[in-house]
């Protein structure tokens, strides 16, 4: 499959890169800053980062997901403010990534910086069938921890 890209930002492809894969075992692209200058996020605190990027996604059949890099969160507390960002096939605007700092000490975001990464899915959209019971399964309706530590 082919994914469309703009550039929204002039930085893009001379400044900062274009997404890209890190490795060629890696299943999604990473995600950079696009942004004049750094960018302090303080300890607790959340805030926006642009990409400088738009897509377009091929067809309904597929979803950009949007997640947190790893060492961003493991060393530093940085996660995205969201969870997973999820761009739908028929957004064009920019990328733009939430960061939260769950730490106790501030973070600095650089210009060009690897922020988060993009996955692209395809997606099911199933028909929903109202019932008025569901089959049985051994768990059942048993949540949270049901199943043990």
């Amino acid at each position: 499959m082919e994914l469309k890209i703009k550039a929204i930002s002039p930085k893009i492809g001379t400044e900062i890169p274009f997404p890209y894969y890190a490795t060629e075992g890696a299943a999604a692209m990473d995600l950079c800053a696009c942004v004049d200058e750094e960018i302090l996020l303080p300890a607790g605190e959340r805030t926006v980062v642009p990409t400088g990027i738009a897509i377009a996604l091929p067809s309904a059949g597929y979803v950009a997901l949007v997640f947190a890099r790893s060492g961003l969160g493991i060393r530093h507390g940085i996660a995205l403010s969201n969870g997973v960002g999820v761009i739908d096939s028929d957004y064009r605007g920019e990328i733009q990534v939430g960061l939260i700092n769950q730490s106790h000490t501030d973070y600095t975001i650089r210009p060009g910086e690897r922020i988060a990464q993009l996955a692209v899915m395809p997606v099911a959209r199933p028909v929903l069938v109202p019932v008025e019971e569901l089959d049985e399964t051994r768990r059942g309706t048993g949540g949270l921890g049901s199943t043990g530590r």
